[in-house]
């Protein structure tokens, strides 16, 4: 049976009445592919706010710079192959399919060499941000590095962010987000309800082909419409891996700086000043480092 006529067999039940509102395959620079920016898609479903689609030889993480975030978290989540980690509070280990890395900025850091080559050749996964609460924008960084065991699961769904049926993340998130990673056999359908106030849904699949009830392939990010009715979705292709989010809106328009999110002007001011003001103590600290890993620098 052809792509087509699976998805012409799949019919539409009430829950997958809520219609696909925008969808991009993104922008491609090298090994990552930005499907979402604050400036874009972000405005539409905050707090999230960014999203990266990486995928390619392992050795292109040892090329990543230092940089710096205020005002936002980043979720790194890995969909195939493996990374090393290494910090100072959370020890060394591995983060593979499932695992994931969450830095809460806060008020400032620089990040980027806090993780390195694992035993993979091939590496892949999502980079998220999402945007802070106002008392959480200018606070003090948070981190953790949370391996693939670590990560609870509901059927064929690993909750990265918040409470799904029940069963709460690891993750220290602020309330009011879900993020799930959902690997679904050929032919196998799944359910979403989001929680009650949850209007923002999208997701994005990194690998197979998903009928969301409109077809959604790999590389591609769909936004749905805002409500809190659940979508019914269909893996068409063996192993179809993607990732799925909803959260109560983000209330606060996005006061947006070159790696920065806040809620206001004067929050970005002080974020950015606080990003520069670390970044002259690292700027010393990498002069007399030996070129290993570099926490992450707060």
């Amino acid at each position: 049976m052809t792509v087509q006529q699976q998805l012409s067999a799949y019919t539409r039940e009430p829950d997958n009445l809520r219609a696909i509102r925008y969808r991009t395959s993104g922008n491609g620079h090298g090994s990552i592919v930005r499907l979402m920016s604050p400036s874009d898609l972000g405005q539409l479903i905050k707090p999230f706010v960014f999203l990266d689609l990486f995928e390619g030889e392992a050795s292109f993480i040892n090329r990543m710079p230092m940089h710096p975030h205020s005002g936002i978290a980043t979720v790194t989540l890995i969909t195939e192959g493996n990374l090393r980690f290494e910090d100072a509070d959370s020890g060394k280990g591995m983060i593979d399919y499932g695992g994931v890395e969450w830095m809460r900025a806060g008020g400032g850091v620089w990040h980027g060499k806090e993780m390195s080559v694992g035993t993979s050749q091939r590496i892949q996964g999502f980079q998220l941000w999402v945007a802070l609460p106002p008392e959480l924008e200018n606070g003090s960084v948070d981190s953790q590095y949370l391996e693939s065991g670590a990560m609870p699961e509901v059927g064929p769904a690993r909750v990265i962010l918040g409470v799904h049926q029940g069963v709460q993340s690891p993750v220290r998130a602020p309330a009011g987000m879900n993020y799930l990673l959902v690997t679904l056999s050929l032919g196998e359908t799944w359910t979403y309800t989001p929680p009650e106030g949850h209007e923002s849904l999208w997701l994005s699949v990194s690998r197979g082909l998903l009928a969301a009830p409109d077809l959604v392939s790999a590389g591609e990010m769909a936004v749905f419409e805002p409500g809190n009715s659940a979508v019914t979705l269909k893996a068409l292709r063996e192993d179809t891996v993607f990732v799925i989010g909803s959260a109560q809106p983000h209330p606060y328009e996005l006061a947006l700086g070159n790696y920065s999110v806040h809620t206001n002007p004067q929050a970005l001011r002080e974020g950015e000043a606080k990003i520069a003001e670390i970044g002259v103590r690292l700027r010393e600290y990498l002069q007399k480092s030996d070129g290993a890993a570099v926490p992450v620098f707060k």
